[in-house]
């Protein structure tokens, strides 16, 4: 830092004022405090004990519940832009225990995950030893900062006592269905007996429950639970050795963390049947207090759209399409399916069928080779290469007709890359009259293209003369008569209603709903992850564990590292690290009916498991007995007024988990409540998306960054070791060489300094850039604010007992008011600047370093203690109290020194400004114009023009009309 830095100032002039504020002070007082607040316990929130009516004093107290999203403990440590969400939320939190609430604000750590298994496989460290220092790292860091947290509620996801009740809740999923028409999860029990009783029908077979064998009554039971192992397609990525969930795939088919290559294969996996509550997680949105670009992101994930089930036979099988536009069936000259969809398998001719198109087969001699290699083809494209809408249609075909339903037609089946498995049901009919990328398709392939939706752009029906599809949902239909139905003459509206009734009546098809949302794939092959508490049985049945045998540890194994592959070989199949400690794998258990040998499932959760439920962990952290206590998760979490699904009271985060995370999380909740474990149906009744804070990159001529540190400007340029260099605003990173430790600003200023600048840079929810220069403005505000009390010579408080003068009782009411209302709406910044303004004012009325009025100091104090707590804690003592400020009232404003004695009023002439006045805020119109017309200026300006009109506004504008 430079010589001129008022720190270093104020540190050399310690001699002549031993007690000044200086960063050397603030570390002490900082160190101090922070001491005294962990061994008091100042933060610790007090849970209900039993009924709440018991305890008047909890009863007469407000709750507060206050998160912020589970950090990860990296071991780069913290820069200074992953804090400013949690000093916010402390600011918040202090506030809300000076408005009387019983705040439960604490922090736990995420800490399965990837970094720290790679890590564990460059050097063979174990993942807990590098995780667990670099917890402790982290939590010095944010002690540091004097963070008000609940320390006795902290946990890590890794610890066995937590990821014990995370295996238990998937157990309870396991065990649980959906059931439609109760529109709840159930227990897998309850489905048994009505398969038992005969109640339901079992799907897929003719004899009686008791007939079928246990592993025919498990492939049943798997169709319905709401946790389940299947065959399916995939995100394979060879280079991390593991599967990934869609959420975890970046748009241009790559994996987010590696940037490897991600192609789509069929592995037996752990999937969680997310789309079960597809519709409540849309509809309960409503009831949440969430950003509006959040909730979007959400119902657009899920993607809702309204249509129709058609089932087109084909050879003994049948293939069921999804669509929106039931009513252009007739329109239907083709069929694709996606080349991952199951019955493409069961499509092989031997032969091509007669007259088939040479265009249709790709080259190849069989059906059957032509689908091998287009499917290998489509393959090593990512999803967004392969739905692109400038690239070339490809497909072949399959070797296969399929018959339209509405008019027996028999049209070709191909497979085709711009269809999906992960939308619909990986089959569409082809309307290629009225859809472009069908059209595109079918005029590279030849094939018939007929109008069913009457054109109103004057192009006519003739398909031959058209350059594109015509799609339109004011229109009619032609073309579309058949035998039992016809939709000739029916606007489009009509005719979706008439072919859905028609397809239900026939057993053809029938209206349904379809979500883009699909069930979340929950394997990985890690080590690094909650083991899955299932076994295998001989047969390969798999079986929960029971609670007595939670937690279900980690094993120790030589290698850490999955099987990984070239990133292009897509043919590879996954190896876990699990896998190969074989003792652990297969195991002799009693589940109840005796000992038997199983196998362990050998995946991990992903490490979005933990954080899908830890905030009820952080209500009854140490409960071994159950996930939580009902009484203490109604208090904190429970429905009440304003808030119709409970949840935590505000939830603070970035943006980006907005299908990932938040998703995760409100299906498990879901899940619990309709289990009766918790009385609430979503996790985060309000929500709060911090900005980022950002920071200048320079980069030399070859791209690559350079320490900002060391980077000179010099005439509006930037300088590098004599190299010029660019410079842009983006993310702060070690790997930028750009980031700035808290520790850094918290030595120089000390951490109060750090935390009034964080939340004084700019709005929270906006990204602002960092300047390290610009923190010395808030150092100056606290070294202000501290001389106006304290004497620097000898430390003692100069306030006394005078009563302050009337602009002062204003400007401090003022101050109160809108600090508090800044406070409470989460405006930082602006409570920040009124403390300023406040202090500016005291400063000037009584001189710096004079003596305050002790009924003006002691509001001031309290009214930065959420933001700077430290300090507050200090002047509080120094003023002679012996209590924690943390758990003072809030100062009240005064509602008389809220009003002004006076409001300018401005006087124009001929609409420009010619006079201002000072009048009472209560003046009548008449007055007003009196004291206008009267005054000097207006009276000089208006040089005995005739007044035509005079137009008041009271009390602050007066308008006169000459001429």
């Amino acid at each position: 830092m430079s010589e001129t830095n008022p720190a270093a100032t104020a540190a050399a002039s310690a001699e002549a004022a031993p007690h000044r504020y200086t960063a050397a002070l603030a570390a002490e007082i900082e160190a101090r405090w922070q001491d005294f607040w962990d061994v008091d316990g100042t933060y610790a929130a007090p849970n209900p004990t039993g009924d709440l009516a018991d305890d008047a004093e909890l009863a007469a107290k407000p709750k507060k519940f206050i998160m912020d999203m589970f950090p990860y403990p990296s071991g780069a440590g913290l820069h200074v832009g992953h804090p400013l969400g949690y000093i916010a939320t402390d600011v918040y939190a202090r506030f809300q225990r000076m408005t009387g609430h019983n705040v439960l604000h604490t922090l736990g750590f995420d800490a399965f995950g990837l970094p720290a298994e790679q890590y564990a496989v460059q050097t063979g460290t174990h993942p807990r030893v590098s995780t667990e220092a670099n917890m402790e790292n982290m939590k010095a860091q944010l002690r540091r900062l004097g963070l008000g947290h609940d320390k006795r509620r902290s946990f890590a996801t890794i610890d066995p006592e937590y990821y014990k009740w995370t295996q238990w809740i998937f157990v309870q999923i396991f065990n649980s269905w959906y059931d439609d028409e109760a529109g709840k999860a159930r227990p897998i029990s309850e489905l048994v007996v009505l398969f038992e009783s005969g109640e339901r029908p079992v799907p897929g077979h003719t004899r009686a429950w008791s007939e079928l064998t246990a592993a025919e009554r498990a492939d049943v039971l798997g169709e319905f639970r709401l946790a389940y192992a299947s065959d399916a397609p995939v995100n394979w990525c060879p280079g991390l050795g593991t599967v990934l969930a869609n959420e975890e795939v970046t748009a241009d088919g790559r994996s987010e963390r590696g940037n490897f290559p991600v192609f789509k294969a069929k592995l037996r996996q752990w999937n969680m049947r997310i789309t079960a509550y597809a519709d409540r997680l849309l509809e309960d949105l409503d009831g949440l207090d969430w950003p509006e670009a959040i909730k979007l992101q959400q119902r657009n994930w899920i993607g809702r759209s309204e249509g129709a089930r058609v089932d087109f036979p084909v050879d003994g099988e049948r293939i069921t399409v999804f669509t929106t536009r039931p009513d252009t069936l007739f329109g239907a000259t083709y069929m694709v399916l996606a080349p991952e969809h199951p019955l493409v398998e069961k499509f092989t001719p031997e032969a091509w069928p007669e007259g088939t198109h040479e265009a249709w087969t790709g080259g190849h001699a069989t059906p059957a080779e032509a689908v091998a290699a287009y499917r290998a083809q489509a393959a090593a494209k990512s999803d967004v290469e392969r739905q692109a809408e400038a690239k070339d249609k490809t497909g072949v075909f399959t070797g296969v007709f399929a018959v339209n339903p509405v008019n027996g037609e028999q049209v070709p089946v191909f497979i085709a890359d711009y269809v999906l498995m992960g939308y619909g049901t990986g089959a569409i009919m082809a309307v290629p009259a009225h859809d472009t990328r069908d059209f595109a398709f079918a005029r590279a392939f030849e094939l018939p293209i007929r109008c069913v939706v009457e054109p109103t752009d004057g192009r006519g029906t003739d398909t031959a003369t058209w350059d594109d599809a015509f799609a339109s949902y004011d229109a009619k239909l032609v073309n579309s008569a058949g035998e039992s139905v016809t939709l000739d003459g029916l606007a489009v509206p009509e005719a979706k209603a008439r072919i859905t009734e028609w397809l239900t009546e026939t057993g053809l098809g029938e209206g349904t709903v379809n979500f883009r949302l699909r069930d979340w794939l929950f394997s990985r092959q890690r080590y690094w992850g909650e083991p899955f508490p299932i076994v295998y049985d001989e047969d390969g049945i798999a079986h929960a564990l029971p609670e007595s045998m939670l937690p279900l540890e980690l094993p120790e194994v030589e290698d850490y590292s999955p099987r990984t592959f070239e990133p292009d070989d897509a043919d590879t199949q996954p190896e876990t690290p699990l896998s190969r400690n074989d003792e652990w794998v297969h195991v002799t258990l009693d589940l109840g009916d005796g000992p038997k040998k199983y196998r362990r499932e050998t995946n991990t959760m992903p490490n979005w498991a933990g954080s899908c439920w830890y905030e009820f962990r952080y209500l009854d952290p140490h409960n071994d007995r159950e996930l939580v206590d009902p009484a203490i998760e109604q208090y904190w979490m429970g429905p009440r007024e304003g808030m119709p699904h409970g949840g935590v009271d505000l939830y603070v985060g970035g943006a980006e988990h907005a299908v990932l995370h938040l998703l995760y999380a409100r299906f498990w909740s879901k899940v619990l409540f309709d289990l009766g474990h918790v009385s609430s149906a979503e996790p985060f009744h309000k929500l709060y998306n911090q900005g980022m804070i950002q920071a200048y990159v320079y980069r030399d001529s070859r791209g690559i960054a350079v320490p900002a540190a060391e980077v000179e400007e010099r005439d509006g340029a930037f300088w590098y070791q004599g190299e010029k260099v660019s410079r842009l605003l983006g993310k702060m990173g070690k790997s930028l060489k750009n980031a700035v430790t808290p520790d850094e600003i918290a030595a120089e200023y000390g951490a109060d300094t750090l935390r009034l600048y964080e939340m004084a840079m700019g709005p929270l929810d906006v990204s602002r850039p960092w300047d390290t220069r610009a923190v010395v403005g808030q150092f100056r505000l606290l070294q202000r604010l501290w001389r106006n009390i304290v004497d620097e010579n000898t430390g003692a408080p100069t306030v006394t007992d005078a009563e302050p003068d009337e602009d002062t009782l204003r400007a401090l009411n003022k101050a109160i008011d809108g600090v508090g209302q800044d406070l409470e709406g989460l405006r930082f910044n602006t409570a920040i600047a009124k403390v300023t303004e406040l202090n500016n004012h005291l400063t000037k009325a009584y001189g710096s370093g004079g003596a305050l009025p002790r009924t003006v100091a002691e509001p001031l104090v309290l009214m930065i203690a959420p933001l700077a707590p430290h300090i507050a804690e200090e002047l509080w003592h120094t003023l002679g109290h012996t209590d924690s400020v943390v758990h003072q009232d809030f100062p009240v404003a005064d509602p008389r020194y809220l009003v002004d004695d006076t409001v300018t009023c401005v006087v124009q002439i001929k609409g420009k400004v010619k006079a201002r006045l000072e009048v009472p805020p209560n003046i009548s119109d008449e007055e007003l114009e009196k004291a206008a017309l009267g005054d000097e200026k207006v009276v000089a300006a208006l040089g005995g023009a005739p007044i035509r009109k005079v137009i008041v506004r009271a009390p602050k504008l007066v308008n006169i009309v000459t001429g």
